[in-house]
């Protein structure tokens, strides 16, 4: 069986074919504002370059940034009723209070407050308010909003009220869509609360895009089943990502890192994806993202759904290379981005970028190498010294131990990285440059389970672990995963002293093979 991943990035859609560990091809096209036009040319580029027999293909795993760039865009977004419970408290905060204004007013800046929420020991701040709910019902008919997003004063410790509360507006609003902040966010209300609300207002458009991608591969003539990447490496099936797209955030990046770690065989490491304008850099645990701890800025919002610990610097292959007022060599973080195949010097045109550097120390062979041939030698010294000192930086960043630990250079730019940074080992895997696409390819199916459990009646710690692992492979299971390929890669537990009944909250997540890749 025949696997095909596709990466739609904001410059290329990458696609690549698969036979089990085996890269058969790989290919670029140009993204296109339909997004489908370059799926379908990426698709049928690789297909045709691997000559693959269409009905061998049992699976299509796609990588987006469609959901992010809306946000940042602020296109493609609906209106949205945000309701929270939490009066009396909570009334000097209301929700969206720290959104920038254009992104306010782009979801409608409907914002309810409703007597309710739990204190941090899981007591009523206030019985839920069902007659105001049933007010926010009518309102809510009146101004004809499609979707609603609820959140509650620490729901995630108990998420009755939130329930109780969509149950009671879907008897007023049985059209609305409704998300429920407990199931997207953690213990933070603010940065929950408008990953519920970033939720709601991509429903429409993550039913579009759904839409969009089945349509591109039923014009391929591809009859299977398709996946969306999730911005923790594993993967989502179509009514999922109708759900929750959110959760596609950031999977760009972590794309490129599942796909480095899978072609250099490190599962532990830093991975840094240089591109045409900026270079992601992350930390590989276990073959996978390490996960950010703190608050993450999407378009502005301040979330707390989990989101891989990656950070961006302005250095790509098209970075442009100037000599600043004291004489010093500078690369980027301005980009001819998308421009570089007419506007760097080694394609005819009249820019000096970092592509150009390059070419022009021997450290890459493509396009015209004698336009490069008369540029100083300070020059060249100085922008390489001056990218690499980026580089070092950016992997010094994501580093948390003095151990020496691989540096995977991937990306259409990654021949800006040179062949060792500091005291640590670069590796440039075979087919870098669509290890997107790769990632997106092999990306696994996860279950994950994170609730409270009651340590009373003869449970013990490891019980509970144990029957939140047996409910986490369930999941993963019941989601595609081949049983036997399962394995736990997250296992936490947190006593909550201040919860009666010996209170655990537990976080288990566990990953295993879709089948037809081998273990």
């Amino acid at each position: 069986m025949l696997r095909l991943g596709i990466d739609v990035g904001g410059t290329n859609t990458d696609a690549v074919i698969m036979r089990g560990r085996e890269v058969l091809s790989g290919f670029k096209a140009s993204t296109t504002q339909d997004v489908t036009t370059g799926v379908v040319e990426a698709l049928e580029g690789a297909i045709s370059k691997a000559g693959a027999d269409r009905a061998e293909i049992g699976n299509v795993m796609i990588g987006t940034t469609h959901f992010t760039n809306a946000v940042i865009e602020r296109k493609h977004i609906n209106p949205v009723a945000a309701i929270r419970l939490g009066l009396p408290a909570t009334a000097c905060l209301p929700p969206m209070v720290d959104w920038p204004d254009d992104l306010r007013e782009a979801v409608g800046n409907h914002g309810y407050l409703v007597r309710g929420g739990y204190e941090f020991d899981g007591r009523e701040i206030a019985p839920l308010d069902e007659a105001e709910i049933d007010r926010i019902g009518d309102d809510i008919n009146t101004r004809k909003i499609k979707v609603a997003a609820i959140s509650s004063v620490f729901s995630p410790i108990n998420q009755a009220m939130e329930t109780a509360a969509r149950d009671r507006l879907l008897q007023k609003c049985p059209d609305v869509s409704v998300v429920l902040s407990s199931d997207i966010g953690r213990i933070g209300l603010l940065e929950r609360e408008s990953a519920a609300i970033m939720n709601a207002s991509l429903l429409a458009l993550s039913d579009r895009t759904v839409e969009a991608f089945a349509e591109a591969l039923k014009s391929a003539g591809l009859a299977c089943p398709f996946y969306i990447t999730q911005n923790d490496g594993t993967l989502m099936a179509a009514d999922m990502v109708r759900r929750f797209p959110v959760l596609t955030f950031a999977s760009g990046p972590t794309n490129s890192m599942r796909g480095a770690a899978f072609l250099t065989g490190e599962r532990d490491g830093i991975v840094v994806d240089i591109g045409g304008t900026t270079t992601d850099v992350g930390a590989l645990q276990h073959g996978f993202p390490r996960q950010a701890a703190t608050v993450v800025d999407i378009g502005g919002v301040r979330t707390n759904f989990r989101m891989p610990d990656v950070f961006s610097i302005g250095l790509g292959g098209g970075s442009l290379v100037r000599r600043n007022a004291d004489g010093d060599i500078t690369v980027g973080p301005q980009s001819v981005g998308y421009r570089i195949t007419s506007e760097a010097l080694v394609f005819g045109g009249d820019t000096l970028t970092a592509t150009d550097i390059a070419i022009a120390r021997g450290e890459a062979d493509f396009g015209d190498r004698a336009a490069v041939a008369n540029i100083y030698a300070a020059t060249l010294d100085g922008a390489r010294a001056a990218m690499t000192g980026m580089l070092e930086r950016a992997v010094e960043r994501s580093r948390i131990s003095p151990e020496p630990i691989p540096v995977i250079a991937v990306g259409g730019g990654s021949i800006l990285m040179p062949d060792q940074l500091g005291d640590l080992q670069v590796i440039r895997p075979e087919n870098f440059a669509v290890a997107n696409a790769v990632g997106a390819a092999i990306a696994q199916i996860s279950g994950e389970v994170d609730r409270i459990f009651s340590l009373e009646n003869g449970l013990t710690r490891d019980i509970c672990l144990k029957q939140a692992e047996e409910e986490a492979t369930k999941k993963a299971v019941d989601s595609g995963a081949v049983a036997e390929t399962i394995e736990t890669i997250e296992r936490e537990d947190v006593p909550l002293a201040y919860l009666p009944g010996n209170a655990t909250r537990i976080h288990v997540k566990v990953v295993g093979e879709m089948g037809g890749l081998d273990a």
